[in-house]
């Protein structure tokens, strides 16, 4: 580490050697060195650590914690202080690491509270091998009799979830090793069976009474396929939630003198029902992220015999357009939920004006004349007009009302501190923009501080529903309601779903639009909800993935992967089987036989067939055939005869016709009965006077699992395109049965993937875009 005392005590640059000296790798220290901001961060983090350190080096751990954390710190403020945490060894992994930097973030005020901090990070808790192996022992202990049932099938994930909730501290690694230990001593050596494929369980047949209710759940919007588990799960967050008219039990909720007649009302007007809205804004389209949400708002609703509204956060008509609109409410549709009411806030907008002078009266808010850049950052001071008359506020609210100021010239603000420190919001702002519903009748727009709150009290919702980032304005909810004297409902917040390998801000899919790189809201390359249904998608398999994710708290990243697991396990029970070849290769067959029928489901031949003619000249994929036999090679060569899916025939080679250039352009064949024939040791697939079709082949859109993450890409997400995300076969051949699909129709292509109809089909040409798959490709990390 010495080259690293040179570089810190100069001006110069951090050098690559430097870097990987800090554990990172060549091309990751060229990265680093793009971006300035993480470099400045990173020199001052080890120049702090190199004057604690004295004559000691920086080891490699303690590196790795020094780059993590000045990649992940948003609030430079902090890095002094995170960084002789981590050079006293008070912080030392990265567990530590991740519940210190959310605390400083949730903590923006100073001064910091250092024994909160530590406590919240674990500072100076030590975990003994002893303490791990008894924590292990008593979770081995409370499933022993279910292991030693179902042996090495048991869900393992469940022990360790459970041992890291037991041993928070903990480190991860030696976790492990003791549960890997403690189960190996349980259940001795993996055996043969062991390692067999577990099969599938037989799904038992529902009673007459519960099959009438999944009929009459899927009228009502409820999930189709693993509607129990979800259900269950939200069933379960009841027993955390207040039950509605009880919602003064909650933890911070403010009692006021006329709380309980309220609540009374309340109960009155709603019976005791629990009532939940999905209150997405009108500005883009809705993505993965959305489907958890709707899920647990139409679910949470339904679960506990509820209604959900549908409400439109209508208040910046700058970028609302009717077509978000539309796409939301056909989203929210197809993934199987009905809406009670369709509600905008533009509903309320006369309420909310009226409920605004009140608040001014009460003398809670006040009109002010700061800019907004003047509002921006930490500490703003005070507004020089927050002890302003109430008769002056009301005068010139009446001014803004009546267009009679200019945008940015006054907006008006409410009295209070929020609890990420931000001084009074703003309840108001001019936009001379005409309103999609109220056209020109407003100039001013209330914003989400304030409208949010009040038009889920005047809906009489029981439970807001809201992701983690509400939370800091949870106090400032309760507090608006009470201000203004109405009924207060309940915000809860809960994890956001996120996934790797792609974006979702609306600003960002605008940019690749805008440039080219994808199509638009609807390609298949994003994770936008009708780019999800346009590359085939099935609606229950989106639900049932935001069901395993589960009703968290914490903020969930998943890997593409398992949400295509979830495609697979509905598709191969809902798509038919048809065979395609991307790459033709022609076939000549000699001795014609006769035409096939075809299974639409091989595991179940009931569910019906299609024919297939097979007629002198077949089409195989040009990679089932080789004209020299290779090691492990198990499809056709000139010594290697064939079988050729569902048609019960075996081809074998006698000629090889080539072009000019050497190319195989023909095979001409014999074929034979398989059950005249020894068994060949493998079947193809084929097509026979095929349709030609356009078929999309699909890849991840980005190359690294994080591309906003500027330490991980430094030049930014457009710098971060795949050039494979997408390939074009536009002269592919499949099965003529398809001839009459539609589009979103879906099919298996044997040996190829699930595939689905592009509403860019014509009655000329099918497009197909590949949706998965058939298995989970091992070469993606």
């Amino acid at each position: 580490m010495s080259t690293l005392i040179g570089c810190c005590g100069s001006s110069s640059r951090l050098r690559s050697a430097v870097l990987a000296a800090l554990g990172l790798s060549e091309q990751k220290a060229k990265e680093t060195l793009k971006n300035e901001g993480l470099s400045s961060a990173l020199r001052d983090a080890i120049v702090q650590a190199r004057q604690l350190l004295g004559s000691k080096d920086i080891d490699r751990a303690m590196g790795t914690l020094l780059y993590s954390m000045a990649s992940r710190l948003r609030d430079i403020r902090r890095l002094a202080f995170l960084t002789d945490h981590i050079v006293r060894r008070k912080i030392t992994t990265d567990l530590q690491l991740s519940a210190a930097l959310d605390f400083v973030k949730s903590h923006p005020q100073d001064p910091l509270d250092q024994r909160a901090f530590e406590n919240s990070c674990g500072v100076g808790v030590v975990v003994t091998p002893e303490q791990i192996e008894d924590a292990v022992e008593l979770i081995i202990r409370k499933h022993k009799v279910q292991l030693l049932a179902e042996r090495y099938r048991f869900n393992m994930g469940i022990l360790m979830g459970e041992a890291r909730t037991a041993l928070k501290w903990a480190d991860g690694k030696i976790v492990k090793n003791e549960v890997d230990m403690q189960v190996l001593h349980l259940l001795g050596p993996k055996t043969e069976a062991d390692l067999e494929k577990k099969p599938k369980a037989a799904k038992p047949k529902a009673p007459e009474k519960e099959k009438k209710e999944e009929q009459a759940s899927v009228v009502n919007g409820e999930l189709q396929n693993e509607t129990y588990s979800l259900m269950e799960q939200l069933r379960g967050e009841a027993l955390k939630f207040h039950k509605p008219g009880e919602n003064y039990k909650t933890e911070g909720y403010v009692v006021t003198p006329n709380t309980m007649n309220l609540l009374k009302q309340h109960l009155e007007l709603t019976g005791g029902q629990v009532r939940t809205r999905f209150p997405p804004e009108p500005n883009g389209i809705l993505h993965i992220g959305h489907a958890k949400a709707i899920n647990f708002n139409f679910g949470y609703a339904k679960a506990n015999n509820g209604i959900c509204f549908l409400r439109y956060d209508d208040t910046n008509p700058e970028k609302e357009e009717e077509k978000y609109f539309t796409a939301i409410k056909d989203m929210v549709e197809w993934l199987g939920y009905k809406p009670y009411a369709i509600t905008h806030a533009s509903d309320h907008f006369q309420l909310l004006y009226e409920l605004a002078v009140d608040l001014i009266r009460r003398g809670h808010a006040y009109v002010c004349h700061q800019r907004g850049e003047e509002l921006k950052g930490h500490n703003v001071p005070p507004s020089p007009w927050r002890d302003r008359p109430v008769e002056e506020s009301l005068v010139l609210f009446e001014r803004m009302k009546k267009g009679m100021c200019a945008e940015g010239e006054a907006t008006l603000r409410m009295k209070l501190v929020m609890e990420d420190g931000k001084l009074d919001p703003v309840a108001y702002r001019i936009k001379y923009t005409p309103h999609h519903r109220t056209g020109d009748t407003w100039c001013m727009y209330p914003t989400y501080d304030y409208t949010h709150c009040l038009c889920d009290s005047i809906e009489h919702i029981t439970h807001s529903l809201c992701t983690k980032e509400f939370q800091a304005r949870r106090s400032s909810y309760f507090w608006l309601c009470n201000a203004l004297d109405v009924y207060c409902p309940v915000q809860w917040e809960y994890g956001r779903l996120n996934l790797t390998y792609t974006v979702v801000s609306k600003r960002k899919i605008i940019k690749l639009v805008e440039t080219g790189a994808v199509r638009d809201w609807d390609d298949p390359r994003l994770f936008t909800l009708t780019a999800l249904r346009r590359r085939g998608f099935p609606p229950q398999a989106i639900n049932n993935f935001c069901a395993r994710v589960g009703v968290t708290v914490a903020q969930t990243t998943m890997e593409p992967h398992l949400l295509e697991a979830c495609v697979r396990e509905v598709l191969n029970d809902t798509a038919p089987r048809v065979m395609a070849v991307l790459e033709p290769l022609k076939v000549t067959i000699t001795n014609l036989p006769a035409d096939v029928h075809i299974p639409d489901f091989p595991a179940d031949e009931t569910k019906g067939s299609h024919v297939v003619p097979f007629s002198k000249t077949i089409f195989i994929e040009q990679s089932d055939f080789r004209e020299a036999m290779e090691k492990g090679y198990k499809r056709l060569t000139p010594d290697q005869p064939v079988g050729l899916r569902h048609a019960g025939y075996i081809i074998s080679l006698q000629r090889v016709i080539k072009d000019g250039r050497g190319k195989v352009v023909e095979l001409e064949v014999t074929c034979s009965s398989s059950d005249s024939a020894e068994k060949p040791k493998a079947f193809i697939h084929w097509v026979s006077q095929p349709l030609q079709c356009e078929v999309r082949l699909y890849e991840r859109l980005f190359v690294h699992k994080n591309p906003e993450d500027p330490a991980e890409v430094p030049g930014g997400f457009l710098s971060d395109l795949s050039p494979n995300s997408l390939q074009l076969v536009e002269s592919a051949l499949v099965d003529r049965s398809v001839s009459e699909a539609k589009v979103f129709d879906k099919f298996q292509f044997e040996r190829v993937g699930y595939f689905s109809v592009d509403p860019d089909s014509t009655a000329e040409k099918l497009v197909f875009n590949r949706t998965v798959t058939l298995k989970e490709d091992p070469g993606k990390i």
